[in-house]
């Protein structure tokens, strides 16, 4: 089959609009997975060991089952036990618990890269703990983290296809829609590679310059 360029054209806004939601449900992903990442790795810290353990659990359960199983049960199962939720809140929600996982481990590296000597000081100073980990432990903690966690907002934007199986109309399955419509495959099929080519790029760019920006903080 040859490539048809007006084709290609033509099939562009449809691409564009679904490459929106492709972004879209990653930002939005990448929010969810940044504050449930923060909350997974403070609870991992909790004296408590209920709640340690507990939390532990959840978290290598989470990142120990596919992501794909995962966005199924959210979208599949939950409405029969009297959950329903959109097509697009259900992707944005498993893919934002599924990184949250991941990025508790960051969160984790970065707060125990924190000399203990900063905890002792902020304690000798009479700090609470709110004003300890919001003063001291993760203003020294959050920088050498960027790198990691913007190489998995990378890898979950190239996940976005996933979403294809619950629904969503994000980039894959606009792509998908045109082909069996039209019955041609290699000017959707290769638009979207280009698409998430370009952005990959981009992307990869932006975090070598992020490596080298906060690297010299982490050291």
């Amino acid at each position: 089959m040859e490539w048809d360029w007006d084709f290609a054209w033509s099939i562009m806004p449809t691409l564009l609009a679904g490459f929106r939601i492709t972004l879209i449900a990653t930002v939005l992903g990448a929010m969810v997975a940044a504050v449930l990442g923060l909350v997974f790795a403070i609870l991992r810290r909790s004296a408590n060991r209920a709640v340690a353990r507990t939390t532990g659990f959840v978290v290598e359960f989470i990142r120990g089952t596919p992501l794909l199983v995962q966005l199924y049960f959210i979208f599949y199962v939950l409405p029969d036990l009297g959950l329903r939720l959109p097509a697009l809140t259900a992707g944005v929600i498993g893919m934002g618990l599924h990184y949250a996982t991941y990025a508790a481990e960051v969160y984790r590296g970065g707060i125990e890269a924190v000399p203990r000597g900063q905890w002792e000081a902020a304690k000798a100073t009479n700090l609470t703990t709110r004003q300890t980990w919001l003063h001291v432990v993760l203003p020294q903690a959050v920088p050498p983290m960027i790198p990691a966690m913007a190489n998995y907002l990378l890898a979950m934007f190239k996940e976005t296809p996933l979403l294809s199986a619950i629904t969503v109309l994000e980039l894959m399955n606009q792509a998908k829609s045109v082909a069996n419509s039209s019955y041609r495959y290699v000017e959707p099929m290769t638009l979207v590679g280009v698409m998430f080519l370009v952005v990959s790029l981009i992307s990869v760019v932006a975090l070598r310059w992020l490596e080298r920006r906060y690297g010299r903080i982490s050291r």
